[in-house]
């Protein structure tokens, strides 16, 4: 019998501890969606339990994660999952695919909270209700690790040395802060390595967003005064602060200061300007996160706003992905738990309904936040006005949701039949090229489903073998390198039309006749005959938007009329494949500018590399150095001054 492992530690992160733990798997025999078959490979798992606490993964024929769960005793968790009779119609599906069982113990079940939230976003299996904008969030950073410390944007793991101030619902949000924040505190933006370079004030000094410390406009001590003022306005005592800048205004007027003090009224303003465009009142709220939920049509709206120091960082509205007979309260529990994943909670949380599990899902915020976090449902005051506000945001949002869904869903439908596909396609690939006469070549595949883009399945394609000028050659190169892997990883194509598949309903070439016949030439030679394919080219008028010309297979063309929806959706598509492509290009192409010959020699890293340059100059005269006068570069051993001059003398 095999043994459950250990549980994780509080803080440890559960890809790492997977892969240091082996997990308790069974798999059941049969295949299918027989019920009974998946029955028996959960009962053969449930024997092996004890009532502790952990997270469950189910299983498919494949080894494919259908839903993760956790509980706070194992064996009862999963041996209500063998009562079929009393599942729901979903939990049934799921039973009847499942196969095999993988089982994590935790400590407790807060901890087995946090790691079923963590294994849901690595996983995204299809029972459970999935978080869909898993983009992460902008903070503010003061860094403490110069002596003039930088204001900035950060996304990202929390490294750098300072103080964080988050989460602000967008980049927008985040920039137009920061820039009043300039105004108001006059704190350095730029780099260190710019803030060194700097002989004369630049322009932010001039347009007073910078008290200029690079070059002494302003000492360490007054800088210094600046900073907490800033940490101190972004901590909630926004009044103190004004006031503070109110009496040194009044000090400056009447000393006859009259510069100072127009300078200190700028800045009162800029104070007025970031309060006054706070478009929710959160007075004496403090620090807290706000979600309000609406449901209607099948679909979930939560809308979050984000309170810091009683001022409004910006509100979002999330659109879970769930099966429709969840109910409410479990998806909110659900999506608040991966939502935490990685935002920092706010002390105080403020939801529109009682939980069940609201006093775990405390304990588990708190242990993630390492202070006290409450989840409460206010009732009336301010809290409740605020909460108000967010559930009439929310069933906005939800609305104008399902009415871009309609509208999507309409164009989907007009495409499929406009490209004569059997049915409306749930994955497009869309591919271009991009190079400068063959260099630096790259190929790019984006990727659309119903609901737009699917940023995190684009893939960029280093040309390898078509190195000239030959658009053709690429495009063969990146279709068989594609869909050869494809055929590796899923020879049966059974994931096929699946939005999250390998395989596509529809591939969408950038070209005309003669890319789109490089397309159909790989696919046959690799044994693949039912993928859609068009092309989409510039029309007779090359340049000329709304007249583009989409070539079939069969050597067709059709076109679309000027203001048609469907036109508009696949330019789109096409677009984005350009600025892929390009983008990647670009890269490509600053990478091979800023590279030196040097680094192609075994063995020299970037400070033997900068010794070499500092001490000939140039690469060319490395490789025309003698033996003796590569050796008395300093760092260069005698050693390594022959594996350089051999480099470039092979014969010698």
């Amino acid at each position: 019998m095999a043994k459950t492992p250990a549980a994780p530690p509080a803080n440890a992160s559960s890809d790492r501890f997977l892969e240091e733990k082996a997990t308790h798997t069974v798999r059941g025999s049969g295949g299918g969606t027989d019920i009974a078959a998946g029955v028996a490979a959960i009962r053969e798992v449930q024997r092996t339990l004890k009532p502790k606490p952990g997270v469950y993964r189910m299983l498919d024929a494949k080894g494919e994660v259908l839903y993760v769960g956790k509980a706070r005793a194992l064996k009862n968790r999963v041996a209500n999952y063998t009562q079929v009779e009393r599942l729901s119609n979903r939990l049934r599906r799921m039973v009847s695919q499942t196969r095999g069982m993988e089982i994590v113990t935790t400590n407790s079940e807060a901890e087995a909270l946090l790691l079923e939230a963590q294994l849901i976003k690595r996983f995204r299996p299809p029972y459970n209700v999935l978080l869909r904008d898993d983009k992460s969030f902008p903070f503010i950073l003061l860094r403490s690790d110069h002596d003039f410390p930088r204001i900035m944007k950060h996304r990202g793991a929390r490294r750098a040395k300072g103080s964080y101030y988050g989460p602000f619902a967008s980049a927008g949000s985040v920039n137009t802060t920061i820039n009043a924040l300039q105004k108001l505190f006059l704190l350095r933006s730029c780099t260190d390595s710019f803030f060194s370079r700097r002989d004369r004030p630049c322009l932010l000094y001039q347009i007073k967003r910078c008290s200029a410390p690079c070059v002494g406009r302003i000492d360490a001590e007054g800088y210094d005064a600046l900073i907490r003022q800033a940490k101190d306005f972004l901590g909630g005592k926004s009044g103190a602060v004004q006031k503070e800048i109110e009496a040194d205004m009044a000090r400056a007027a009447a000393d006859l200061d009259f510069e100072r003090a127009a300078m200190l009224r700028d800045r009162l303003r800029a104070a007025t300007f970031i309060q006054g465009s706070q478009a929710i009142n959160a007075n004496g709220v403090g620090d807290a996160d706000v979600f309000a939920m609406a449901v209607k049509g099948g679909q979930t709206g939560i809308q979050a706003f984000f309170i810091r120091g009683g001022q409004n960082w910006g509100h979002r509205a999330f659109f879970p992905r769930h099966d429709g007979d969840m109910d409410a309260d479990a998806v909110m529990a659900a999506f608040l738990a991966q939502f935490y994943e990685e935002v920092p909670p706010a002390p105080i949380v403020l939801i529109d309904r009682e939980l069940e599990e609201r006093e775990l899902l405390e304990d588990a915020l708190s242990e993630l936040a390492e202070r006290r976090v409450s989840i409460s449902v206010p009732q009336r005051g301010d809290r409740r006005r605020l909460l108000e506000q967010a559930s009439r945001n929310a069933t906005e949002a939800l609305d104008r949701r399902l009415a871009e869904t309609s509208t999507q869903a309409k164009i989907m439908r007009e495409t499929a039949e406009f490209l004569e596909l059997a049915e409306v396609p749930s994955r497009i690939e869309i591919y271009d090229n991009s190079h400068i006469q063959g260099a630096n070549a790259v190929g790019a595949m984006v990727v659309a489903g119903p609901e737009g883009f699917l940023k995190n399945q684009y893939r960029k394609f280093n040309i390898k073998s078509a190195q000239t000028n030959d658009d053709f050659g690429m495009m063969r190169e990146v279709m068989n390198r594609r869909f050869a892997r494809a055929l590796k990883d899923d020879p049966d194509r059974e994931t096929l039309g699946k939005q999250d598949a390998a395989w596509p309903d529809l591939v969408l070439v950038d070209g005309g006749k003669g890319q789109l016949s490089s397309v159909m030439d790989t696919l046959e030679e690799l044994g693949i005959e039912d993928v859609a394919v068009v092309g989409i080219a510039k029309g007779p008028h090359h340049g000329r938007e709304g007249r583009e010309v989409f070539h079939f297979p069969d050597g067709r063309e059709k076109m679309l009329p000027t203001n048609s929806p469907v036109l508009f959706y696949l330019q789109r598509l096409r677009d984005e494949v350009h600025r892929f492509a390009i983008g990647a290009h670009r890269a490509k192409r600053s990478r091979a500018i800023s590279a030196s010959p040097l680094d192609e020699i075994p063995g020299i890293g970037p400070a033997r590399k900068r010794a070499l340059l500092l001490h000939f100059g140039t690469a060319g005269k490395v490789r025309a150095a003698s033996l003796d006068d590569l050796a008395r570069v300093p760092g260069v051993s005698e050693q390594v001054a022959r594996t350089i001059y051999d480099f470039y003398h092979p014969g010698g």
